[in-house]
């Protein structure tokens, strides 16, 4: 099919329209970034092509040179068929307006936190200039940890994540980002190489898949390292971790913000007596919880 795809098809027009048809037909799944087989389509080719990603209607009807016609279709295939999600054909992931390395040491970006740190996590932080220290734990290729520098120009940032690998990642988004000079990187066990820090703000997209869903994750996901997705049997291995210890790096005026997937039902029968606040983000206020210090249970 690829092959005959090589002698018949000319334009970017005709590469979408292919591509849709194999993606659909593959039955991809679309959850690190595209929403549906044509932005991914749309994504790839214009990647590849080396061409503005928010300019696709000048170049519709442009025409491929032979070399550009392999390079499209090569990856297009993988897409398709190893089902490699796209971010790691590219090495490319966006969150808002920056873009990041990323491939398969390190989980694909994604994360509502990275839509709260865009507003600086107001109104629950008045003075963003007041935060002086800030953790991202479970930094993985360490972007919130380059919004965080980004969101609150004060802080002093640690990013710590339990994989050497990941932080290999995370180190060079922190240099493309010239941040090395604010954001530290630590391998730790959520908190356990991180004794005797204070932190005025810790933020956390930790894993939090139960392993009901662990084995039915569509095949793209399995692609990812499984660390950065499996917690435990109900998905709150991390989670309960963090909350019964992020107190004790918390500043007292310190702020703890967590997301948690789909788990804020199991998560309030687990803690009862926690007065979670759920944030708004934009897919509804399940998935990311804000508590104080004086909040975090004993």
């Amino acid at each position: 099919m690829y092959r005959e795809a090589k002698t018949q098809l000319q334009t970017v027009r005709d590469l979408l329209r292919f591509a849709v048809s194999r993606f659909n037909d593959a039955g991809l799944f679309f959850g690190h970034g595209s929403a549906s087989a044509y932005d991914e389509a749309v994504y790839l080719v214009l990647h590849t092509l080396h061409l503005p990603l928010d300019q696709l209607e000048p170049f519709l009807d442009a025409r491929l040179t032979s070399v550009e016609l392999d390079q499209v279709l090569g990856i297009l295939k993988r897409r398709a068929t190893e089902k490699i999600p796209a971010a790691y054909l590219t090495n490319e992931a966006w969150l808002g307006d920056f873009s990041f390395y990323v491939d398969e040491r390190a989980i694909v970006p994604r994360s509502f936190i990275a839509e709260l740190l865009q507003e600086q996590l107001a109104p629950w932080i008045e003075e963003p200039g007041n935060i002086h220290s800030a953790l991202d734990l479970c930094t993985g290729s360490g972007c919130l940890a380059v919004l965080l520098a980004h969101a609150f120009e004060n802080a002093a940032i640690d990013a710590a994540d339990i994989s050497h690998e990941a932080l290999q990642v995370a180190q060079k988004n922190v240099s493309d980002y010239d941040l090395e000079h604010r954001i530290s990187l630590v391998r730790s066990d959520l908190f356990a190489a991180l004794a005797g820090r204070r932190y005025d703000l810790i933020i956390s997209n930790p894993p939090y898949v139960s392993a009901k869903s662990m084995a039915t994750l569509p095949e793209e996901y399995r692609h990812e390292p499984r660390s950065a997705l499996a917690s435990g049997e109900d998905g709150l291995e991390a989670t309960r971790a963090i909350l019964l210890q992020a107190a004790d790096y918390l500043t007292d005026r310190g702020i703890l913000i967590v997301e948690i997937g789909h788990n804020r039902q199991a998560l309030e029968q687990a803690f009862p007596l926690t007065p979670f606040t759920w944030l708004e983000t934009s897919a509804g206020d399940e998935f990311v919880f804000l508590l104080r210090r004086d909040q975090l249970p004993e």
